[in-house]
């Protein structure tokens, strides 16, 4: 009997993780009707990034009323398990809670963010895992600071603009709580690196925008440095989620890891490869930066290990010799040529090519 794998990453947009694994798992079964499949849900600190914990170690979900990056009420969810908690950025201060008219990172925040944080400390949590992808917001961490100090000590709407003595005593209260962010981005906060350069554009920042994104983040940071004797900015992703990887470390001393390695260690995954004939990766979009530190590239790196066969499937492939020399053993798309992207993106769509290229490469 064959161990499978299954650990595909959310077709964003398109399938969940564990949609598109569920998918691939009856796509084997339908060639290989003994394999043993394991499924295994995944994010590298993005979309599904709670959900992902949650299927592999369990826990509660809990519900807050919180602000939206507009600061328009929303009800956003993260996990508890004991006194640990799973935080998703996006899950408050995400892109996909906006429409693509509304995308404005000159104003929007990450004040939602900080209402999860405090809610997880108020239930007792010591331990915190963020995972930072899909934000809305190139605020630097400034609106989820400003939620916690309206929370332990302000009140609601509390001015916060620069940095004052009472940001840095408020943030203290967390001292005895391990922040941990979970991101794949390695950018640090300014720059033609840094958060606002990157990634403000796609959140629908003008090259205007972007320059004045840039000089708030380095004047936020320099007196950041100077009332707290150390400075985060120049470190590997403090530019992650616009800059919420930066007050992270900043001001609460968060480890920074990258997200696939913290997930596949939580769940054990080395012990899932001991016995496994074959993995099965995928994501909506491969190419060589899938090298960089993506998701699949993380559980390929596990794999080989083990001496594992990985194989990458995907709803698009550009630098297939790349993708194999670096050893995945199948790359493939599982879109026929010239299929439009609106039909392939459609759910049915995506799960039924899902299923057929497993079938067609198995057969094989």
């Amino acid at each position: 009997m064959q161990k499978v794998i299954v650990a595909i990453d959310s077709f964003k947009g398109c399938l969940t993780s564990a949609e598109a694994n569920q998918t691939a798992s009856e796509g084997i079964l339908n060639r290989v009707p003994d394999a043993r499949v394991v499924q295994v849900p995944v994010s590298d600190g993005g979309e599904g990034f709670m959900e992902a914990f949650q299927a592999t170690m369990g826990g509660d979900i809990v519900e807050v009323n919180v602000k939206d990056p507009l600061m328009r009420p929303v009800v956003a969810q993260y996990l508890v398990q004991g006194d640990a908690a799973v935080i998703e950025i996006a899950k408050a201060s995400g892109l996909t809670l906006l429409k693509p008219e509304e995308r404005n990172p000159m104003v929007a925040t990450s004040y939602g963010t900080g209402q999860l944080v405090v809610d997880a400390v108020r239930r007792g949590c010591k331990d915190i895992i963020v995972g930072l992808g899909g934000s809305a917001t190139s605020d630097c961490g400034i609106g989820m600071l400003r939620a916690i100090i309206d929370s332990f000590s302000k009140g609601e709407n509390s001015p916060v603009g620069a940095p004052t003595r009472s940001l840095w005593d408020d943030v203290r209260q967390l001292d005895d709580v391990h922040f941990t962010i979970a991101t794949d981005v390695t950018n640090p906060l300014c720059g033609e690196r840094g958060a606002a350069y990157v990634f403000g554009p796609q959140k629908g920042a003008s090259r205007d925008d972007v320059l004045v994104l840039d000089a708030r983040a380095k004047r936020f940071a320099e007196a950041s440095a100077r009332h707290l004797g150390r400075d985060c900015q120049d470190k590997a992703g403090a530019g992650a989620a616009g800059g919420l990887g930066y007050a992270f470390m900043q001001y609460m001393q968060a480890e920074c890891r990258s997200g696939i390695d913290l997930l596949l260690d939580a769940i054990h995954f080395d012990e899932l490869l001991m016995d496994a004939n074959l993995v099965i990766t995928g994501e909506g979009s491969a190419d060589r930066q899938t090298l960089m530190g993506k998701l699949p590239f993380g559980i390929l790196q596990c794999a080989q290990k083990h001496r594992v066969p990985v194989m990458l499937i995907a709803g698009r492939i550009a630098d297939e010799q790349q993708l194999l020399d670096a050893g995945f053993s199948h790359v493939t798309s599982i879109n026929p040529s010239g299929l439009p992207l609106d039909i392939a993106m459609q759910p049915a769509t995506a799960k039924t090519n899902i299923c057929r290229t497993l079938m067609n490469v198995l057969e094989g």
